[in-house]
């Protein structure tokens, strides 16, 4: 059964469309974007026309590919100090002379709409309160939509990022499922994943994942978004394994409507802490 995360993305931003129109103040987002990075201004184009479709306000701030250190460090700051500001997104990847994780670090965690920042980190491991970062988010909102359940499943997550591979682990494991955690070092992989009940590829290596390393019946979770000959293409072999899963996701609209829909989401709660303080 194919996992529709452009559907159920659109089903759930109308949702939370119904509570933004309630709300006298709208949340109001600040992206940073550095350079001219293709990939880069194609996610933030999908962010910025999400969030304006639910009434949410969001602006670019578009810095030249050259940009100093200090130059973003002063953006930040100055989001980090307005308070119409709810939001605050410092897209990635950035041009090498930048340090991102200082960058990430100096953005207020209260306004860390990615969930990137130690803090959020934190009390994610703590199983606290607080922001997730998105691409997880999603997942675990689109195998809520699906009422796929958790508790007692084997879940094997390929890739280890802080992004991805980490979190989404952390947040499986909060869900009471069992979770093994490869990566480039892993020995005999395929025999590891063909023990997943869940299976989640988060590599960026494109068709990686195949038909002999799936458990039949298995919930395939692919993260990837690889160009390929002009196309985009997961880090699984769709054709292949959709034959022997039980539920997977397409590349595209699988897990990227979903990344856009849970950052939706995080705003919504950063705005409703921060008007409440």
């Amino acid at each position: 059964m194919l996992l529709n995360g452009r559907k159920t993305a659109d089903t759930l931003n109308d949702l939370l469309k119904l509570k933004v129109d309630k709300l006298n103040k709208k949340p109001r987002l600040e992206i940073i974007l550095v350079g001219n990075n293709p990939a880069s201004q194609s996610y933030v184009k999908g962010k910025l026309k999400t969030a304006s479709k639910m009434g949410m306000n969001v602006n670019i701030t578009n810095l030249p590919e050259n940009a100093l250190q200090e130059d973003v460090e002063s953006v930040i700051q100055d989001f980090n100090l307005n308070d119409d500001v709810h939001g605050i997104l410092l897209q990635l990847p950035l041009p090498k002379q930048l340090d991102s994780d200082q960058l990430i670090g100096l953005i207020d965690y209260k306004k860390d709409v990615d969930g990137f920042h130690t803090m959020n980190q934190g009390l994610l491991f703590q199983n606290k309160l607080g922001i997730r970062p998105a691409t997880p988010q999603g997942i675990i909102m689109l195998l809520d939509y699906y009422n796929i359940p958790l508790e007692g499943l084997h879940a094997v997550i390929i890739g280890r990022s802080q992004i991805v591979g980490a979190p989404i682990a952390k947040m499986l494991l909060d869900k009471n499922a069992t979770v093994t955690i490869t990566h480039s070092k892993t020995k005999n992989l395929a025999a590891l994943t063909k023990q997943a009940d869940i299976l989640v590829a988060a590599i960026g290596k494109p068709k990686f994942v195949t038909k002999d390393m799936v458990k039949p019946g298995a919930v395939v979770i692919d993260v990837g978004i690889n160009r390929v000959e002009g196309k985009l293409v997961g880090d699984v072999d769709f054709d292949e394994v959709n034959s022997v899963a039980g539920y997977i996701t397409p590349v595209p609209k699988g897990v990227g409507p979903m990344t856009i829909c849970a950052l939706a989401h995080n705003l919504y709660k950063l705005y409703k802490e921060q008007e409440k303080a």
